[in-house]
């Protein structure tokens, strides 16, 4: 009888709807290694906005296909390759690192699918080879690393020394260190990916004797740094200025009271005051236990972004010119406020100053303090096309 009913249905133009089959989203991410925590953050803050709409993104069911790129550009490249031959995936996001970054988005966009990033934005890719399925919501390397040049600035600090490791991001952490920065670097030192032991830094650090240091180690690599740091003496000695990555919230309570006074600078903080930031640090603590870190803001922040423009295409992902636009468009509200995108889609935002302090129930956090950039973009957007 139920077959017959159907067939009548059908016949008048009235049979129920197929439900829509959810949208596969490329995420691939570091979840292991030392940097394993940055991409973990970033997924759970992505996770938590898709359950707060019940398994779905602007209204569009959605299928997260989650890998680990353990930190290997070749791994993930394997993996981009996969999503899309066998799983016809057409929008990608997760990436944590510029290395990876720069190992899959060119084969990503050139296939024509979407790639949105979270976190990695390595310069090369922001200026003459920008293109227009690559977005970043977060920041250039340059940039973000950038702002601690700035503040070092505010500071009245003249001599510098400047370190990072030796990867894309590393290097334009420390050209945007330089690029803001108006006083000497004195020495500038290029470490490993993998590095644990930092005594021959920290011997030439105590030789040369700089105002301030600034460097640029995310995840355990920061956390390794920080200890040697305190354990030969300079943390009392000469100070640090930092951007947000070498001093996020697993840092700085991992840390521990050895990172109190450290200036640090970001475009986002757990303690911005505006509801959307709100209610997403308050939705985070509560369901996995932990203050979210920036990657988590902006994994959040990249799902409310990709929502909008999957809304204002029904979810489907042939139509790449409508998902730009509402892209680019940019009216959704985000954890950090202030956002629009320049012209080689990428972040036009503030920046702020901020430092490490005790709340009054005594508990180490970072208390933001100044605007110290208003809407600012990147030096490479002229060179970028679109």
């Amino acid at each position: 009888m139920r077959f017959a009913f159907v067939l009548v249905l059908t016949a008048l133009g009235l049979a129920p709807a197929a439900a829509q089959q959810p949208l596969k989203i490329g995420f691939i991410t570091t979840l292991s290694g030392p940097g394993g925590y940055l991409g973990q953050d970033i997924r759970d803050a992505f996770q938590l906005a898709v359950e707060a709409e019940g398994g779905k993104l602007g209204g569009v069911p959605v299928k997260l296909m989650i890998e680990d790129d353990g930190l290997k550009p070749g791994q993930a490249k394997q993996i981009a390759e996969r999503f899309m031959k066998s799983d016809g995936v057409k929008l990608f996001t997760g990436v944590v690192f510029s290395n990876v970054a720069s190992a899959i988005v060119p084969d990503i966009v050139d296939n024509g699918a979407i790639f949105v990033s979270p976190n990695a934005g390595p310069s090369n890719l922001a200026g003459k080879e920008c293109h227009k399925n690559y977005f970043v919501m977060s920041w250039l390397t340059d940039t973000m690393q950038g702002s601690a040049g700035q503040n070092a600035n505010a500071l009245g600090y003249k001599r510098a020394i400047v370190l990072a490791p030796n990867y894309v991001a590393g290097k334009d952490a420390i050209e945007g260190f330089k690029r803001f920065f108006r006083g000497q670097v004195i020495g500038e030192i290029y470490t490993r990916l993998d590095q644990t032991d930092f005594s021959a830094e920290m011997a030439q650090i105590r030789a040369a004797k700089p105002d301030v240091v600034f460097h640029f180690h995310p995840g355990a690599l920061g956390i390794a740094f920080m200890r040697q740091y305190q354990q030969a003496g300079l943390l009392g000695t000469i100070p640090m200025v930092l951007a947000e990555p070498s001093m996020d919230h697993v840092l700085l309570k991992t840390v521990g009271d050895a990172s109190l006074g450290i200036d640090v600078s970001g475009a986002w903080n757990a303690d911005f005051d505006n509801p959307v930031n709100k209610d997403f640090v308050a939705a985070f603590t509560k369901k996995y236990g932990r203050t979210p870190t920036m990657y988590a803001a902006q994994g959040y922040d990249t799902a409310i972004a990709i929502g909008a423009a999957l809304k204002a295409i029904g979810g489907k992902m042939d139509n790449t010119e409508g998902f730009r636009a509402a892209m680019l468009k940019a009216d959704y509200k985000l954890t950090r406020g202030s956002f629009k995108f320049g012209k080689n889609q990428h972040p036009v935002q503030d920046w702020f100053a901020m430092k490490v302090e005790k709340d009054p129930a005594g508990t180490i956090t970072l208390k933001t303090r100044e605007k110290i950039l208003t809407d600012y973009g990147d030096p490479y957007a002229a060179d970028c096309k679109l």
